[in-house]
């Protein structure tokens, strides 16, 4: 024991002795005050560095005396400073970068720095800027933040008509979807056709789909994090574009100069408006949709030390329909609701922290009423959704350690976090004439993790990311349980198969631990500039659940938690990436080998059909659970530097199982959106300083679906046989899209530009559905067939729309 404490000591003094200073402050926009994540600072004398997290921070030891550093970030001039100790302080340096006058609104999709992929122990992780995706070419001209991600690798959607995104063999509500910290439940606008996410208040995109850090929890598949734009605090600005389909608008501006600011960006589409002469005209006649947003930020700088944020979102689709002639009416309103309140604070030169008090809401409702003279008045409404209430605490730690003259570089990040949830599966509100019906169901949860994260840099070869997440997940009540008699029925009039369970009182509870690791080493290969080799595993729980049987948000869509019947998502990937960049950084190129293990997934039973029997049974009641896996290669390619000529290749090869004993006999099958190739093809062509050129191809798999495997009469009955669960592809997708953006003569105060795009070049007509039809009539002695029909959505179209800023 003596020998142990004086070792202890003995060390403590030996670390004690070393002369060591610690440079920290934050890294700011000089035009804007805009901080800038994940500018790098690094020491070229030492062979170290760091880069600035979500709030421009940053921190980095080194040994007393006198280095330059270089302080840099892509599409801003490099700050060079000399460091020594008088630049050691509590208060830290405000480190302002100046953009560079070259035109950065290319259309590749960038790291911010270059060398990123390389150098970071992420696998699978790409951090995009919206300057650089700005004028790839979309549908009807609308900026898309999610459809820019799925030209990435491993990233795919489900097709033209449907919501969400699926990496690497997860479903979509396996994504974690953030924006300011606060989770987006339903990331699309008419049905998975544009994001909610206004591209014109966006500053950061990170995806991770591979090393997803502690610090990132209750998801399987993926981590995809938004941040706002802090707004100007040096001047007011507007900008905004406007387009076939919609149009935009965003303010920003100081509220006091250098201390404090806040950003206003609002939408709306006028499809309703544009195409109601047509539509009234088809058998659509009396229907419309729109969707607008609204996203919002303020933040007051206290001190050098302390900042407060304040973001908040608000979006809604309305589908609605009208018939005189049946005294019909209809309306769906579904969309999300968001507030995030946040204060940063640097407790000291080596410690960062965050708290975030965060709310989120999403809500789905369907609104009919029928009014007939001399016929009483109905209405009905039937709604779903989920609220959470949120709070955080996040610490970034950066410890002084340097022994034997060898620095050992830690970022260290722990915290907590704590959710309640109020789920609403499916409810009821109805009225006929003077009677009412109201059933109303929440179902009620607490979720909760903390998390410990070491980045450490052993040498200058390796470097690792380990870390530790445990969470754990509690529902309560009031609940009530229908339980299924022997015979697999509800007792719907006994007492007896309910189990009732009061406010506060623990239903079930879950919880583990989730390890991650991944490591990067650096290769010494003369044939290239730099190169690396990667490996990572990820261990993950998710405790709330997406019931599914469609790729739009429908009632029969509900967000459930996990109960005494419901266990919690599980899910394994391990992943190995070999990374190089050559050239003098102009290129790059990855390759990612990965395999997923997912456990207790959850689908409805078979031929199971929703109802609205609310309040006589558990959506669970209905649900089967089983598992499944992923496996693939991923490649990409890409040219990133300011010439004439750039773009990237990504090709995805994989395969996506599912094993449910209650499904498809038992038998395994595909899930219904593997894929087994997904290659898309982006270049740019600089034609002149004023006008720009950009395609994109895309070539997939088509999707799976089951059909008919013979077709019979029994007593006079067409019968219908059907196949093995997705056991068809359908026609492969594949579709090349084309822009063509002029910029206008721009001054000092005002610039703009006109953009062209053509969706689908070559009018391609891929399947959206196939349906299947009877040809014949039973009794009159011909020939009865089933004939296979395809639907497909969207023929070629052309779009303009005009872009500004002053």
């Amino acid at each position: 024991m003596k020998k142990a404490l004086c070792f202890i000591v003995f060390i403590s003094s030996f670390l004690s002795s070393q002369e060591m200073i610690t440079i920290s402050g934050n890294i700011r926009d000089a035009n804007t005050g805009e901080t800038l994540i994940g500018a790098s600072i690094y020491v070229p004398e030492l062979q170290l560095g760091t880069s600035s997290n979500n709030y421009g921070w940053f921190s980095i030891t080194i040994p007393s005396g006198e280095y330059p550093v270089m302080i840099s970030y892509l599409g801003y001039v490099t700050e060079n400073l000399i460091v020594n100790n008088e630049l050691a302080s509590f208060e830290g340096l405000s480190i302002k970068l100046k953009p560079t006058t070259t035109n950065l609104k290319e259309i590749t999709l960038k790291d911010k720095r270059k060398d990123i992929a390389v150098r970071s122990t992420d696998v699978g992780k790409i951090e995009l800027e919206m300057s650089n995706i700005e004028q790839l070419p979309v549908l009807a001209g609308e900026k898309d933040v999610l459809k820019s991600i799925q030209l990435l690798p491993g990233i795919q959607s489900g097709g033209e008509g449907t919501a969400g995104f699926f990496v690497r063999g997860g479903s979509a509500d396996q994504n974690l979807i953030l924006l300011d910290e606060a989770v987006v439940y339903n990331a699309s606008h008419l049905f998975g056709f544009f994001s909610v996410f206004n591209s014109d208040a966006i500053k950061n995109i990170e995806i991770s789909k591979g090393s997803m850090p502690a610090n990132y929890g209750g998801r399987l598949s993926s981590v995809l994090d938004i941040s706002m734009k802090d707004g100007n605090n040096k001047k007011y600005s507007v900008e905004g574009g406007i387009g076939l389909i919609a149009s935009r608008i965003t303010i920003q501006g100081p509220i006091k100069k250098d201390t404090s600011s806040f950003i206003i960006s609002a939408r709306r589409t006028y499809i309703d408006v544009l195409t109601k002469g047509y539509i009234d005209t088809t058998s659509f006649a009396g229907s419309g949709y729109h969707f607008y947003d609204l996203t919002t930020k303020a933040n007051y700088k206290i001190s050098e030390k302390d900042q407060l944020f304040l973001s908040g979102y608000f979006g809604r689709d309305v589908f609605t329909f009208s018939s005189a002639d049946w005294g019909f009416q209809v309306r769906i309103p579904w969309g999300n609701a968001t507030a995030s309140l946040r204060w940063a604070r640097t407790l000291n030169e080596r410690l960062f922290v965050n708290n975030s008090i965060i709310f989120t809401d999403y809500k789905f409702e369907l609104n009919g009423k029928q009014e007939l003279e001399d016929t009483p008045t109905s209405e009905n409404t039937l709604f779903s959704g989920i609220r959470d209430w949120n709070i955080k605490t996040d610490f970034t730690y950066m410890p002084k350690w340097y022994l034997k003259s060898k620095y050992e570089n830690h970022t260290i990040k722990f915290g907590t976090n704590y959710i309640y949830h109020r789920f609403n599966p499916t409810s009821f509100y109805g009225s006929y004439d003077e009677f009412e019906i109201e059933e109303i169901i929440y179902h009620y949860a607490h979720e909760y993790a903390a998390y410990i994260n070491d980045e450490w840099a052993i040498n200058k070869k390796t470097q690792v990311n380990c870390g530790l997440r445990y969470s754990g997940f509690t529902q309560v009540g009031p609940f009530d349980r229908h339980v299924k008699d022997n015979s697999g029925q509800i007792g719907q009039n006994s007492t007896e198969r309910i189990i009732h369970y009061e406010k506060g009182d623990i239903v079930q509870s879950y919880g583990g631990l989730e390890p991650r690791f991944s490591i990067r080493h650096w290769l010494d290969n003369r044939r290239f500039d730099r190169s690396s080799l990667k490996f990572a595993f990820v261990q993950n729980y998710q405790y709330i659940h997406l019931t599914s049987q469609a790729t739009s948000s429908l009632p029969t869509d509900v967000w459930l938690p996990s109960s005494d019947i419901v266990r919690p998502q599980f899910g394994r990937q391990v992943c190995l990436g070999y990374y190089e960049n050559y050239n003098n950084d102009t290129w790059t190129r990855s390759v990612e080998l990965y395999y997923k293990k997912m456990q207790n997934l959850v689908e409805y039973s078979e031929n199971y059909i929703p109802g609205i029997a609310i309040g006589m049974d558990n959506v669970d009641n209905n649900l089967t659970f089983g598992n499944g896996e992923s496996y693939g290669l991923e490649l990409f390619v890409k040219k990133d530097v300011e010439e004439r000529l750039n773009g990237s290749l990504s090709y995805t090869l994989s395969k996506t199982i599912r094993d449910f004993d209650e499904l498809n006999n038992g038998k395994s099958f595909y899930a219904k959106y593997d894929r087994t190739h997904d290659l898309t093809f982006l270049m740019n062509y600089k034609i002149s300083n004023r006008l720009i050129l950009s395609t994109v191809f895309e070539y997939k798999t088509g999707n799976s679906l089951t059909i008919p495997k013979s077709v019979y009469v029994i007593d006079g009955e067409l019968l219908t046989e059907w196949g093995d669960r997705n056991n068809y592809r359908m026609a492969p997708y594949h579709r090349m899209d084309l822009s063509l953006t002029f910029k206008n003569k721009s001054t000092k105060k005002y610039q703009s530009d006109w953009v062209l795009s053509i969706y689908n070049l070559y009018n391609r007509q891929n399947p959206y559905f196939i349906y299947f039809e009877t040809e014949g009539r039973l009794g009159t002695g011909e020939s009865v067939q089933i004939k296979a029909q395809q639907v497909s959505l969207f023929p070629i179209i052309p779009s303009i729309s005009w872009n500004f800023k002053f």
